[in-house]
């Protein structure tokens, strides 16, 4: 869609051109160059970032998470691990973000130990037995090599960046994505993954719980996209 977009473009400032050229003897200008010049307007997601990153992205960790053992102990999964809509809606609305898609959103920070590690896959996780939370809710900490594409957990738990501030949704989603890339290469980059077990972590990051078209919602887990981690010993 976006490429019909530019190639019309171009073509109006062809004709225009070929117009004006005609009457008053314009410099011929090549559609190569043309094109260029419009593509070159094309929404950049690392200057994006690059300009909220240290500014306000992390500080907004600092100054916004809640303890997840707040949150967690306040879901209370039934029998059978899940916990009704309405029941979440409200912790939500107290702690975190409800978005567009009905997904909810939680800044958190949190402290606890490494039981296990889990890099079977590229989604790669660690378990945490959480301080001060005693529950049933098992939390996994995102630890490379790789975020799902679909998980923007950052980038809607903030709130300042909002879907209306762009152009176009493709623009929005890139700035998820590269939202993750920059933890892939800065939070967990240099994690000892293979040594994590057994050792005390903190961490700053963000969750969602998806609830669209749900009543009842399973919540045996969390996953955590993490912003920043602390290795202890």
């Amino acid at each position: 869609m976006k490429q019909k977009i530019v190639t019309v473009i171009v073509a109006l400032i062809v004709l225009i051109a070929v117009v004006l050229m005609g009457r008053f003897g314009f410099t011929v200008v090549k559609i190569e160059d043309v094109q260029k010049a419009v593509e070159s307007e094309t929404f950049d997601p690392v200057a994006y970032l690059d300009s909220i990153w240290t500014s306000d992205l992390l500080p907004a960790f600092d100054e916004k998470s809640v303890e997840l053992s707040r949150i967690l102990t306040e879901i209370e999964p039934d029998a059978d691990g899940t916990t009704p809509k309405d029941t979440l809606t409200i912790i939500a609305k107290k702690y975190g973000l409800i978005t567009v898609g009905e997904a909810h959103v939680y800044m958190v920070k949190g402290s606890g130990k490494v039981v296990s590690v889990n890099t079977d896959s590229s989604l790669g996780t660690a378990e945490i037995v959480l301080d001060d939370y005693a529950g049933p809710i098992k939390v996994l900490l995102y630890i490379g090599t790789r975020i799902p594409s679909d998980e923007t957990s950052v980038r809607d738990a903030v709130g300042f960046i909002s879907f209306g501030d762009f152009k176009e949704q493709t623009e929005y989603g890139k700035v998820g994505s590269e939202i993750n890339k920059r933890i892939l290469s800065q939070t967990l980059n240099e994690l000892d993954v293979e040594n994590l077990v057994g050792k005390t972590i903190s961490f700053q990051g963000a969750f969602n719980i998806r609830t669209f078209n749900l009543i009842q919602i399973d919540l045996k887990e969390i996953k955590i996209v993490p912003v920043q981690i602390t290795v202890g010993e």
